[in-house]
């Protein structure tokens, strides 16, 4: 595991300071989860995305659903 380092307001940082206590871990472990928890909604709207814009050029068929 590498070191980084980040600045952070006073207000953020007493907020996951609170938070860490909470959870019952330390500010690394909640800022490397929350950043997991990001990047992971960002990836999941690319690929929402994806498929919007690929139903919008290829839009459904309504003779596939109908009954």
């Amino acid at each position: 595991m590498r070191t980084v380092r980040a600045g952070m307001d006073a207000g953020l940082l007493k907020a996951s300071d609170r938070g860490a206590r909470r959870l019952k871990v330390n500010r690394s472990a909640l800022t490397r989860d929350a950043m997991r928890k990001h990047l992971k909604r960002l990836h999941d709207r690319g690929l929402e995305r994806k498929e919007r814009e690929a139903y919008e050029r290829i839009p459904d068929d309504p003779a596939e659903f109908a009954v």
